[in-house]
């Protein structure tokens, strides 16, 4: 699309360009018209104007002065000049100032067509000529940040390079501090890495000849001029309303030492996890930090022999107390790594021994191999209290259901046992030292039926057994699997089987026979 502003002193001239323009197969956004070159370098001020067609002649400001005046201000705009026979010095001198072409009056259509139709194609390869350019600039600029990136991180670079490199800005590489910056962001929060906005607020506090940006992820890491004060980007960040950790070195001089500068600021930013209160992290705040240590074993065992207690304050209490901020602050980060990392091994441990009986439940254990996958310490140690007090229930839950197990092989071994005497609930519950309503509900949801079912149905069993096998009377048969009344037995049992005990022996001796003779068929 192109914008054209017309600027001619004459409205029967501007309306009948105007109309030509209509007509042409162009992609014409919008045009403009000014009576003169006053007019028309206010809309040239205020709007972004491709080509301009104006006579030379004009009252206030003529065409050439237009001309000189955007020349002045650098405004990037192409123009075509309409004049007369008369007029066609200053036809020579607009072309001197850079006019892209010369139209005499009255303008023929065709003539106007060709012009514009040249010198929009014109304008489209400058437009082209300048993305490629930027585009390549990018490119290189590209190259060189991935080559000081490489370096920085330990990629062995020839002594030329070095120096080449640290030519192309020498002031900064000559006083320079690396810069890390970690954004705090919560777990689960929406939103992406204002990575980009913290590099523009940088390069808004040191100057682009004092910043340069190294790394973009997994955190931006900052070549910055070590003259600046070190709180002036924190101070930055904070009134662009960026929560974020800086971390950076002491100041270094030359190219050759930013490889121990990028070991000394990631340093800085694992140990910025033990000050989770200070928004800026330097040498001097980690310098005093004890690098030997022992870690605290016993009290860690202690920890795990708590699990499965069902006491899950104790267990709290003991991690806040392992993972005590002046504790973990007194040591190198590398101190509250090894101790997350013994704290993990424990963990699996104990979480292998009842991985059988969890079904399709587990622990997240990968969640906690890596400190720094969380925004802060304290992020850390909530996500290990939560998986050890799973951990605990499991094993509350496992320990119950074994204890269970075994109290329930002997209440049913007992009812086995006893089933032909006066037995109840309450006997069977006392029997395994179990409380009465405790027991009740603890049969019927492992078992599947209540205590009163159960008894029934064993007593039952017994029953037809002795009505199929034997010549005991029914009344005899009632008493001998624990019923008190011959009446209770025979409405029992034709509650289950739908017919009356002497039905039931019938059909089963009528059954015997049917089997026997078949087999006698066979012999």
């Amino acid at each position: 699309m192109i914008n054209i502003l017309i600027v001619d002193d004459q409205k029967h001239i501007r309306d009948g360009l105007q109309a030509m323009l209509r007509q042409f197969p162009l992609q014409l956004d919008t045009i403009y018209c000014a009576v003169n070159g006053i007019e028309a370098l206010q809309i040239l001020r205020q709007h972004s104007i491709q080509l301009v067609i104006t006579d030379i002649m004009m009252p206030d400001m003529d065409g050439l002065t237009l001309m000189a005046h955007t020349k002045e201000e650098r405004i990037k705009v192409d123009y075509l000049i309409i004049s007369g026979y008369s007029d066609f010095a200053y036809a020579q001198q607009a072309i001197g100032l850079g006019a892209k072409g010369y139209l005499l009056k009255p303008v023929k259509s065709e003539d106007l067509q060709t012009a514009i139709e040249h010198v929009w194609q014109e304008i489209r390869t400058q437009q082209e000529l300048s993305r490629n350019m930027k585009h390549l600039s990018r490119r290189a600029r590209e190259t060189d940040r991935k080559e000081l990136c490489m370096f920085m991180q330990g990629a062995v670079n020839d002594e030329a390079w070095v120096l080449q490199t640290q030519q192309q800005n020498p002031e900064l590489w000559r006083n320079y501090r690396l810069c890390l910056l970690r954004e705090e962001l919560w777990i689960n929060q929406p939103g992406a890495s204002s990575a980009h906005r913290m590099e523009s607020i940088a390069y808004g506090v040191y100057g682009r000849r004092g910043c340069i940006c190294l790394q973009h992820g997994p955190h931006l890491i900052l070549a910055v001029d070590a003259a600046v004060d070190t709180g002036a980007l924190p101070a930055a960040l904070k009134a662009g309303q960026i929560d974020a950790i800086t971390a950076m070195t002491d100041p270094q001089q030359g190219l050759k030492g930013l490889p121990s500068s990028y070991i000394q600021v990631l340093d800085l930013y694992r140990n910025s996890y033990l000050f989770p209160d200070k928004r800026c992290i330097l040498p001097t705040h980690i310098e005093r930090l004890e690098q030997q240590w022992q870690l605290p074993h016993e009290e860690l065992y202690a920890l795990f022999q708590l699990i499965g207690a069902n006491n899950s304050g104790k267990i709290t209490q003991g991690i806040s107390t392992i993972f005590h901020k002046g504790v973990l602050q007194r040591y190198h980060i590398r101190y509250t790594q090894q101790l997350c990392r013994a704290t993990v091994q424990m963990l699996e441990e104990y979480e292998r021994v009842i991985r059988p009986y969890m079904g399709e439940e587990a622990l997240d254990i990968e969640c906690l191999r890596n400190l720094f996958d969380y925004p802060g310490i304290r992020d850390y140690i909530q996500a290990l209290q939560q998986q050890l007090l799973r951990l605990n229930q499991f094993y509350y839950e496992y320990k119950c259901s074994y204890r269970n197990t075994q109290d329930l092989n002997e209440a049913i071994r007992f009812i086995h046992e006893s089933y032909h005497k006066p037995l109840d609930l309450a006997m069977v519950s006392n029997h395994v030292s179990l409380n009465y309503a405790y027991f009740s509900n603890l049969f019927k949801k492992n078992i599947g039926k209540g205590f009163a079912e159960y008894l029934r149905d064993v007593r039952l069993d017994k029953a037809r057994r002795l009505l199929a096998e034997t010549e005991y009377k029914i009344v005899e048969v009632a008493a001998m699997v624990g019923y008190e009344s011959y009446k209770s037995f025979t409405r029992a049992f034709r509650d289950v089987m739908e017919m009356q005990p002497t039905e039931y022996r019938q059909l089963m001796r009528r059954k015997y026979e049917s089997e026997g003779r078949y087999h006698d068929t066979v012999l």
